[in-house]
């Protein structure tokens, strides 16, 4: 059979009503027919969510998938990536399962599709009075940018060239990636190992995602002026913040030393499967300890790039190798003779023990 040109991977939990909308939208799409396939991704819905999407999977010609995994916690990263491994189009549109497709949704995202790009929108919020009268039988005869507040369409009026400015502007950092309707070739989201599972809790997987994709040379643009989606109110997630700075994973987006391909994605990337720079002089201590415990894993060499460059304290090495990482490790007890130099230098810095074996197994699964 042959592969389908897009997929659209929706995330969804608990919320079978907003589910049904969005199935609802999907198999109202024009122009695309032979050309998507539906990816459901549940985040362990109590709900009886399959049974939704294998009812939906009956009555529309286009394949459907489905694919679940206990609940632990707000796990959208997760969700995305186990979507994502279940799905075979050259595109992978990914959705939230509370934002309603207008039926030209997807073969407009088809249609904007260019090598190196990824392409980014976002939602308008409906009001509670609109969201509670919206049936999946209705969609096909409601006109959904008549009932979207003035206010919200000219939010993503502005916002699409805000982002065409700071495209211009070859900003490093933005656009920002909206999560919730964005599309980016396979190979692509592939080659920065999918989402970051380590997100865990709402908030910043998101930018963290468009960061990483832009550290991998795909640069992202709004598409903001030709379609949007349309979010179905409901109460918001528990877990949310009213501010970014103040969500469960601030701190470890904020962090130094961001690998473009996460050690925890579509696949979990242990220490074998990381380019090492490790200090020359390692015939003592920790030095002696790290070399042993990545004897297989890839080393660069003396003037080679690589993912996390490693300096030991005390001794004679130092940063010099390009590297997305530096990591400073620093040996228990002499950490106040350690130069300031170093350590303004390096991205991580942990201390341990010269004889902790079991401790540097632990930070090397983890740095980075």
């Amino acid at each position: 059979m042959t592969p389908p040109d897009i997929s659209l991977i929706v995330n969804t939990f608990e919320k079978p009503r907003h589910l049904a909308l969005v199935l609802g939208s999907i198999a109202l799409q024009t122009g695309v027919d032979g050309r998507f396939e539906v990816v459901v991704a549940d985040d362990g819905s109590d709900v009886d969510t399959q049974t939704i999407v294998a009812e939906f999977a009956r009555r529309v010609p286009f394949p459907v998938a489905f694919t679940t995994e206990p609940h632990d916690g707000f796990r959208l990263a997760r969700v995305r990536n186990r979507g994502a491994a279940l799905a075979g189009g050259d595109t992978l549109l990914f959705l939230d399962g509370d934002s309603v497709l207008p039926p030209d949704h997807v073969a407009t995202h088809l249609a904007a599709r260019r090598p190196g790009w990824a392409r980014i929108g976002d939602v308008v919020r409906l009001p509670e009075s609109v969201s509670r009268d919206l049936t999946p039988s209705g969609l096909a005869s409601v006109d959904l940018r008549r009932l979207a507040p003035r206010e919200e369409l000219q939010r993503l009026s502005h916002r699409h060239r805000k982002s065409a400015f700071q495209n211009l502007l070859r900003h490093p950092s933005k656009p920002r990636l909206a999560g919730g309707n964005f599309a980016v070739w396979r190979h692509d989201y592939l080659r920065v190992n999918g989402s970051d599972e380590r997100f865990r809790g709402w908030g910043q997987e998101d930018d963290d995602l468009g960061l990483r994709l832009r550290g991998a040379g795909i640069r992202l643009a709004s598409i903001l002026d030709r379609t949007f989606t349309f979010h179905v109110w409901h109460p918001s997630d528990p877990s949310a913040t009213p501010r970014w700075r103040d969500g469960v994973n601030i701190s470890y987006f904020l962090r130094r030393g961001r690998l473009t391909r996460c050690r925890r994605g579509l696949e979990s990337r242990g220490p074998t499967a990381i380019r090492w720079g490790l200090p020359s002089d390692g015939a003592i201590g920790l030095s002696a300890l790290l070399a042993a415990s990545l004897a297989d894993a890839p080393r660069a060499g003396i003037d080679e790039p690589c993912e996390i460059d490693v300096v030991v304290w005390p001794g004679r090495g130092r940063f010099h190798r390009r590297a997305e990482c530096r990591f400073l490790l620093v040996e228990a007890g002499a950490s106040e003779r350690c130069p300031a130099r170093l350590r303004h230098q390096a991205d991580q810095i942990e201390t341990l023990a010269a004889d902790d074996e079991i401790g540097l197994v632990a930070l090397l699964e983890e740095v980075g």
